[in-house]
């Protein structure tokens, strides 16, 4: 069966696999507490150097979703605040290929909402929305001990993309988000995270809506022939 995005709806991991996408649009449909927990204890059976397990999660729904939404939306507008994420996510400076995929990825979602490149106003309003999580009901804040190493931040990928393909078997979506990190100093505030912790990024989870233009964007990948090479 396939769903209204063109993504094959069967109970399967390659299902979940190819059907998840960065949604940038989301229902209000409240998601279950159960069900949140649910998909955390998958996304824990992901491995980590001799189980270390570093990753923390913080949830964020109804009034303290949308506190933090506002506070950092309010911050967003101060042309005074520095936007500094705790760690690099991004190289200093671009190069081919990965230049162009980037490019290829910002052009295809703003033709698809028609913002022009030279139409800033509604970038900034776009970019934006990060900080409402995309409308979706649940925000997800994930911080790691800042003792643990480089190798850690590799097991915390493993288990996001755990959780992520989780939640599309479960029938919901994602967008993982690190546009949270340049707003550390709020999310301490108001979620009690310690300096201990570094944020690592955002992720909204919820039901897609499917009537949204943004959320048919598709981004190619490369075939692994491209990618692998092979010794024998």
């Amino acid at each position: 069966m396939i769903d209204a995005l063109g993504r094959d709806t069967a109970p399967t991991a390659a299902a979940a696999i190819r059907g998840r996408r960065s949604i940038r649009r989301f229902l209000d449909t409240p998601v279950e507490r159960d069900t949140i927990l649910k998909l955390l204890d998958l996304a824990a059976c992901a491995p980590s150097g001799v189980n270390t397990q570093p990753w923390q999660v913080h949830v964020l729904t109804g009034k303290k979703r949308a506190e933090v939404s506002a506070a950092i939306l309010a911050e967003n507008e101060n042309p005074t605040f520095e936007h500094k994420g705790e760690y690099d996510y991004y190289p200093a400076e671009w190069v081919e290929p990965y230049l162009g995929r980037r490019r290829a990825t910002g052009y295809g979602l703003y033709s698809l909402l028609q913002i022009d490149k030279k139409d800033t106003a509604r970038m900034r309003a776009q970019w934006a929305r990060n900080y409402t999580f995309f409308d979706a009901p649940v925000g997800l804040i994930f911080t790691i001990d800042r003792c643990m190493g480089i190798g850690s931040l590799i097991d915390y990928g493993g288990f996001l993309q755990t959780l992520m393909i989780a939640a599309r078997a479960e029938g919901l979506d994602t967008c993982i988000q690190a546009a949270f990190c340049e707003y550390h100093p709020i999310l301490r505030r108001l979620l009690d995270i310690p300096d201990s912790l570094m944020i690592v990024c955002g992720m909204a989870l919820g039901y897609a809506d499917t009537a949204a233009v943004e959320n048919t964007l598709q981004t190619p990948r490369i075939a692994a022939g491209e990618f692998a090479r092979f010794y024998e």
